[in-house]
């Protein structure tokens, strides 16, 4: 039987999955974001064996796999390692354009992903000239805060 693909071409179905769940962020988690909340401060762990401050912080080191023990407050001011602008929609996140960066913050040995704003995308060329890597930009947090990874956004420092 021929399905109408290519001899060795994979043979593609187009489908889409909306799907809506909740789960248990852990005790690491669940501290990170109490802080987001209640204090409007980003917090990592350190790992004692090799001294990384993983940003979002983990329970165990994914370099040494120690667990990590001792909680360091980093940023607000960090530093643009990659970043995307996006001008296509996706279900559940703004109307674009927007900008999706990672960030190490400063104390931090990890990047960690959020939005950027404040930055004219209108012209793609320049805006990237902004956004370059190695740029500074400073976490700015909201009012009221919820507990959650949007309670605070990047703009450029």
């Amino acid at each position: 039987m021929s399905d109408g693909a290519p001899a060795g071409q994979p043979l593609i179905h187009p489908g889409q999955w909306n799907i809506h769940y909740d789960y248990a962020v852990g005790d690491t988690a669940r501290q990170f974001f109490t802080d987001l909340r209640d204090h409007a401060r980003i917090m990592g762990r350190r790992c004692p064996g090799c001294q990384a401050v993983l940003v979002p912080p983990r329970a165990y080191c994914e370099r040494c796999f120690v667990k990590t023990t001792d909680w360091v407050e980093v940023g607000p001011l960090g530093t643009i390692e990659a970043f995307t602008i996006v001008y296509e929609p996706f279900d559940g996140l703004p109307r674009p354009p927007y900008v999706v960066a990672y960030v190490t913050l400063d104390g931090a040995s990890t990047a960690m992903a959020n939005f950027v704003t404040g930055v004219d995308l209108s012209v793609p060329a320049a805006a990237a000239q902004r956004l370059a890597l190695g740029n500074r930009v400073e976490a700015v947090f909201a009012d009221p805060r919820e507990g959650l990874i949007t309670d605070f956004h990047f703009r450029l420092a």
